[in-house]
């Protein structure tokens, strides 16, 4: 499998076709690393394994993380009303929506953007009129889609929505009275010392951070040059999404919530369970799909294959992967828009024999 996949990741690199940090471990036993392209193309610096790269979305699993603690504390539970539980006024939410169902992304609220139907030219439009850089604070979101339509009735389907996680990175400022950053870092972080994993503001200057990049393109696919994602990704992390990490950090942050590091082992075992069907997923390459908490699982005749999040921002692509039967764990961070989704599936069919 190494020499193979070695040499696969060489000619897709050499293609342009991604750039980023590839990790497969058995337990201690690393399977595969490597490092390809560029962390920063202007000076032609390559990563690395410490090179700590934006995850996007895979860091909806700290905001869910830190909801379980507060059910854990007694100060919440999953059935609770989320309009209750903020006292929220002049909104089209429902009463009835839950934070169980924003966890799992069936509480059909309507999000701020539609990014599993919407076009990358949609995500530079959104900005026009309200400039990405201004958003900085949960509440920042929430004015975009507090009186947007639901999509569905609370409960009745899973449809990804980022707006549910940061109405949950709100509850999470209330009940514990500081900053939703602050919270992650105390309580999850620094919990289990993850050294690497952090809140970026873009502004800021710190060693070892990959820049995001996104080819220019001719009309055939031909790459011409390279843009910098800095006037399309959010300032800073939000709730649903954003922080800095490396490889070996999530690897860590994984390994400690199987091991009930960072809950109780009644709301681990929650996390580690699938809870609702992706609907428009469900049967594509031949498997269930289902979502839980802040984790996809894919299911072959009722087992669980994989588990897993991924993470797509313009200048970014992740992926961590969980493989229970054969206790292997994949992680991909690139710094190019959507790039480790085929490299995942090429890795995905070599663990499991059915090569494609």
């Amino acid at each position: 499998m190494k020499y193979k996949l070695e040499e696969y990741l060489k000619e897709a690199a050499e293609k342009d076709e991604f750039s980023g940090v590839v990790l497969i471990k058995h337990g201690e036993r690393e399977l595969y690393e490597g490092a390809f392209g560029y962390a920063n193309r202007t000076w032609k610096i390559p990563p690395n394994r410490e090179t700590k790269f934006r995850i996007a979305s895979l860091s909806k699993i700290f905001t869910a993380v830190a909801i379980g603690q507060l059910i854990d504390a007694k100060k919440l539970a999953l059935t609770d009303s989320i309009v209750e539980v903020l006292a929220l006024e002049d909104t089209t939410i429902s009463r009835t929506v839950t934070i169980a169902q924003l966890l799992t992304h069936t509480s059909g609220i309507g999000d701020y953007f539609d990014e599993m139907n919407a076009s990358d030219d949609d995500w530079v439009a959104l900005w026009k009129e309200k400039p990405i850089y201004r958003m900085r604070k949960p509440e920042d979101y929430f004015e975009m889609f507090k009186n947007q339509p639901a999509v569905s009735p609370p409960g009745g389907k899973f449809q990804y929505c980022g707006a549910g996680y940061v109405l949950l990175g709100m509850v999470i400022e209330k009940l514990k009275g500081c900053d939703y950053r602050e919270v992650i870092r105390e309580d999850i972080f620094e919990r289990i010392g993850l050294r690497n994993t952090l809140f970026l503001d873009n502004e800021e200057v710190l060693e070892g951070v990959a820049d995001g990049y996104e080819p220019e393109e001719d009309a055939d696919g031909k790459i011409l040059g390279w843009k910098k994602n800095i006037y399309t990704m959010t300032p800073v992390p939000a709730a649903d999404g954003g922080a800095t990490s490396t490889i070996d950090d999530l690897i860590q942050f994984y390994r400690a919530l199987r091991k009930g590091e960072l809950m109780s082992k009644k709301m681990t075992k929650q996390f580690m369970m699938p809870h609702v069907i992706d609907q428009d997923s469900d049967g594509h390459r031949g498997y269930e799909w289902k979502y839980g908490f802040a984790n996809w699982f894919l299911l072959k005749e009722k087992a669980i294959v994989r588990m897993g999040h991924t993470g797509e921002e313009f200048g970014v692509s992740a992926r961590y992967y969980y493989y229970p039967k054969e206790e292997i764990e994949v992680v991909l961070l690139g710094n190019q828009g959507f790039c480790m989704g085929k490299i995942g599936w090429k890795i995905h069919d070599m663990i499991l024999g059915v090569e494609k």
